[in-house]
């Protein structure tokens, strides 16, 4: 039997981070290159570190708010990785590729009908902690 394969989105969002940032720094040495990547590591990090206080968020509002820019900066990243590609400011055609499908994965996780989802499970008095492992697959 094969090993269960556990998804721990606080961990693919580190990675995604880390992802960016190496690629960042294989951009070419322009104005736009350097400020590309400078734009990209910003919105590529933000996700990872917002989570981290949706984790800790003091109401469902607040939650719900903080998930929504974990949202918002991960598709201002894929806007961003577009950008890069089609200009084209790096070489790593690659590493490129696979940092847009993940982008592209993280989005279609969040973008997940789950503000139902987590308002369902508040309602049932649900911890955060809980929500956070039912509405994302978290084991």
């Amino acid at each position: 039997m094969g090993e269960e394969r556990k998804y721990d989105l606080e961990e693919r969002l580190i990675h995604f981070a880390v992802m960016v940032a190496n690629l960042s720094e294989t951009l070419t040495d322009s104005v736009f290159g350097r400020y590309m990547g400078g734009q990209v590591v910003r919105s590529a990090c933000s996700p990872a570190l917002n989570y981290g206080e949706a984790k800790s968020a003091e109401s469902l509002t607040d939650f719900i708010h903080k998930m929504k820019i974990c949202l918002k900066e991960l598709r201002e990243t894929l806007v961003s990785l577009k950008i890069i590609q089609i200009k084209p400011l790096v070489k790593n055609v690659d590493m490129l590729t696979i940092a847009l499908q993940e982008c592209n994965e993280l989005i279609s996780i969040l973008v997940l009908p789950f503000t139902e989802r987590i308002e369902t499970l508040y309602s049932m008095s649900c911890s955060i902690n809980l929500i956070l492992m039912k509405c994302f697959v978290i084991f």
